[in-house]
């Protein structure tokens, strides 16, 4: 949360300034960093191509890997 805070804090002075943000550009409030964030990881996981994973999305490298490795569980009951 204090990361969220001074994020916010830094756009502020940075417009009050006249200032041009130079790392990741405007941001209006939670809202903005809130979706920015989701953006980001949608990317992350199910765009971005993994050279350890084959250059696959991790999203889908392990989607094959659930396909082909079924889990088997038990239930014990006492």
């Amino acid at each position: 949360m204090r990361v969220q805070y001074r994020a916010i804090c830094y756009t502020q002075r940075l417009a009050e300034a006249g200032a041009v943000a130079s790392v990741g550009g405007p941001s209006r409030g939670l809202d903005d960093t809130e979706i920015a964030t989701v953006e980001y990881i949608e990317w992350y996981n199910n765009r971005r191509l993994h050279g350890e994973l084959g250059h696959l999305p991790p999203a889908e490298y392990e989607a094959l890997h659930a396909m082909t490795h079924p889990v088997t569980a038990t239930l014990e009951t006492n």
